[in-house]
């Protein structure tokens, strides 16, 4: 594998990564909250966007890879909060496989 450069010094974005707390709800279901678990620096990339249907009207999701330093607690599932936008991660990948940085690939919800 190829190494890749990368410079740290374009990580300027201060995202907040929260992961998936439910707790239930008395009646065999579960309320899902987040609660924080660091602060990251991270490189927002936006990288498309798709077409959704969603209760018969048509909206669209917008895509990102961001890239943070490596974390060993991070997978999908989690997200990420910058103030009001919300990043939920889909995917993870080390992308030269050097324990330096991960890739998150993320829609940002509420758009």
């Amino acid at each position: 594998m190829q190494l890749t450069f990368f410079d740290p010094g374009r990580m300027t974005a201060r995202l907040q990564l929260e992961r998936p707390v439910a707790t239930p709800d008395g009646q065999g279901g579960a309320t899902v909250a987040y609660e924080t678990v660091a602060a990251v620096w991270a490189r927002i990339e936006p990288a498309g966007h798709r077409i959704l249907e969603r209760a018969s009207a048509e909206t669209f999701a917008l895509t990102h890879r961001i890239w943070i330093r490596h974390r060993a607690n991070v997978e999908a599932g989690m997200r990420l909060r910058k103030g009001g936008r919300i990043f939920a991660i889909k995917a993870i990948r080390d992308h030269d496989e050097t324990g330096r940085y991960l890739v998150c690939h993320c829609e940002e919800e509420g758009r």
